[in-house]
């Protein structure tokens, strides 16, 4: 294993099988096929601390089952996962709960990862109840509001209710409480994917400063080269369940080798330089 690895993946497999008529799936995935399908098949990577690792692929190719076994959101069939060397498919206990705050996510759509009957402090300020128990009332919206501050959105936004906003306000609101256990990796599942282009544009450029700012590692999975593009130091592209091409953004996106990886790029009018 790479000394300076922050997240090792090795092997992960992920499949679900018919049952009846019914698919057992995570949504995002592949539909129902003969005999079942698989989610996720086989897949390795490392990714450094600071870097950014971008993940792309054609919707249903496994990229959000992918997502939430690294999070640890759904288990995988076999594999293993290490977080700076420590066993995160693993852990359990007060081992888990140590590194579950060192990994956050950030979700696809804004709307439905809101508690919409939650005031905006609360949502932002409850990973704080749960993993800082002891920390008073007062504290965890002092903490909220720093949080906030930092993805643009003032004070006030502490006692309002998520549909008093836009989507990319509400975007903002879920990345301050990924941010607010203050993290080393977030994974980012199609962050921009429910916004417009302008909205999704001013997302990513903040994903990019709060990188930079508190020294994240960002795993960024969307089905867009461009969004990709925009931001990945490393890119892998995914399809029906594996890694078919991984390296530097610029090797991947400019003189890519695998047919599919090919393909996706003729897609694109033009990918951002």
């Amino acid at each position: 294993m790479a000394a300076q690895a922050l997240l090792e993946v090795r092997d992960l497999k992920r499949s679900y099988a018919l049952a009846g008529n019914l698919l057992h799936r995570a949504e995002g995935d592949a539909p129902p096929s003969a005999g079942g399908t698989v989610g996720v098949d086989g897949v390795s990577f490392s990714v450094a601390a600071g870097e950014t690792l971008g993940i792309v692929g054609e919707s249903g190719c496994g990229k959000t089952t992918l997502a939430r076994i690294l999070l640890r959101l759904i288990e995988p069939d076999s594999g293993e996962m290490y977080f700076r060397g420590q066993d995160w498919r693993g852990a359990r206990g007060g081992e888990l709960r140590a590194l579950r705050r060192r990994i956050q996510m950030v979700f696809q759509d804004p709307i439905a990862s809101l508690n919409s009957r939650m005031r905006v402090g609360s949502i932002v300020g409850e990973p704080l109840a749960i993993h800082e128990p002891l920390l008073s009332r007062a504290d965890r919206n002092a903490g909220a509001a720093q949080i906030l501050a930092a993805v643009g959105l003032g004070a006030e936004a502490l006692e309002r209710f998520p549909h008093e906003f836009s989507g990319g306000q509400r975007q903002r609101i879920g990345i301050a409480r990924a941010l607010i256990l203050r993290p080393e990796l977030v994974v980012a599942d199609e962050p921009v994917s429910a916004l417009d282009v302008s909205v999704g544009a001013q997302i990513l450029e903040l994903l990019d400063r709060l990188r930079r700012e508190l020294s994240l590692t960002l795993i960024l999975i969307s089905h867009s080269l461009p969004v990709v593009a925009q931001l990945a130091t490393r890119v892998s592209v995914m399809q029906a369940g594996r890694f078919v091409e991984s390296g530097t953004a610029d090797q991947v996106l400019r003189a890519p080798q695998h047919p599919y990886t090919q393909a996706l790029i003729a897609a694109v009018p033009e990918i951002p330089a």
